[in-house]
Parts: structure tokens; C-alpha cells; sequence
């Protein structure tokens, strides 16, 4: 095994972790946790540093691991919902983050921007899907506030979080992962 491959596993490890730990920093207070939306931030983060295969994966996995271990978010439909919106979060961030790439601001920017509408679509469908076949339905208002409103907060954090931190990185020569 090469030893970036063996660096990217551990790291990823790592965002998986972090993911779980992240959202007790909201007290428990489901409102806050859905305001700031915790499970995102390392996700946003493995898919750059990374790359979009540990993104994925690991925005996939998260959710529901975390709601088998600790009850939260609720398995069905939020976990199922959100595994499907982070792992599209974590493969198009890290399918236009390419660290191979001349890397800039910008780029980070739409590369975030794309990955978070990306990813709230897909969850939107998700939900839709899974309430409309299994539930009472899901409407656009419900959509709108569930992807934009309800987490403005947490979308402006990660906006700011998301490149402060590569950016220091960056600086500390730590990225883009050596081959």
C-alpha cells in the first residue's frame, strides 16, 4: 500500500471521527444542530483534502453510523436522507477541489458552493422520495426551509470554516497530500 493511500485512510478516519464528535458541541439541541448542520464541516473537509472516493465514502457512512451508535440524527428517513446528501457533498467537492489542480480562493469557493446546492437537491429528492412513498409527503416549502432557511447558519459557517481552514493547510505545507 502507498503511503499517501494509507495517509488519505487515516485522515478520513479522522473527518469520521471528528463527525461524530462534532454535533455533541450543539448541547443535544436538535434546532441548533440543525442550524449548523456539524456532520457537514468534516465532510466538506475530507472531500478536499482527500479526495471525492474518502469524501463519499465517508459522507455516506457517517450519518447512519452515527445514528446506529448514538440515536441521532434519526435513522429514518433524516440518516438515510442525509447519506445521500453528504456523500454528494464529499464527491463533488473533492471532484472540483482536485488537489492535483492550480488550487485558488475562487476555485474553493464554487467548488463548496456547487457541492452544498449539489448535495441539498439531493436531499430534497431523498426526502421527497422517501416521505412520499413511506410518509405524509414532502412539499417545497418544507424543502426550502429544510436546505436553505432552517440551516443559513450552518451555511455561513462553512463558508467561512471551510476555507479558513484549507487555506491554513495550505500555508503549513500539509496540502495537497504528497503521491
Amino acid at each position: 500500500m502507498k503511503r499517501s493511500t494509507l495517509k488519505r485512510m487515516i485522515l478520513a478516519a479522522l473527518f469520521l471521527a471528528i463527525g461524530y464528535v462534532l454535533p455533541f458541541l450543539t448541547g443535544g439541541i436538535k434546532e441548533i444542530g440543525n442550524m449548523l448542520a456539524p456532520m457537514h464541516l468534516p465532510v466538506l473537509l475530507c472531500g478536499i483534502v482527500c479526495g471525492w472516493k474518502y469524501g463519499l465514502v465517508v459522507g455516506a457512512v457517517m450519518p447512519v453510523t452515527r445514528s446506529l451508535m448514538f440515536g441521532m440524527p434519526r435513522l429514518y428517513p433524516n440518516a438515510v436522507a442525509m447519506a445521500f446528501e453528504l456523500a454528494t457533498y464529499g464527491l463533488i467537492v473533492g471532484i472540483l477541489y482536485d488537489q492535483r489542480q492550480r488550487q485558488s480562493l475562487p476555485r474553493l469557493y464554487v467548488s463548496l458552493v456547487s457541492a452544498m446546492l449539489a448535495g441539498r437537491l439531493v436531499w430534497g429528492a431523498v426526502e421527497a422520495l422517501l416521505l412520499g412513498v413511506f410518509g405524509s409527503g414532502f412539499t417545497l416549502s418544507m424543502f426550502v426551509a429544510g436546505a436553505f432557511l432552517n440551516s443559513l447558519p450552518g451555511i455561513l459557517l462553512q463558508l467561512v470554516l471551510i476555507p479558513a481552514l484549507t487555506l491554513a493547510l495550505q500555508r503549513a505545507r500539509l496540502l495537497p497530500l504528497q503521491e
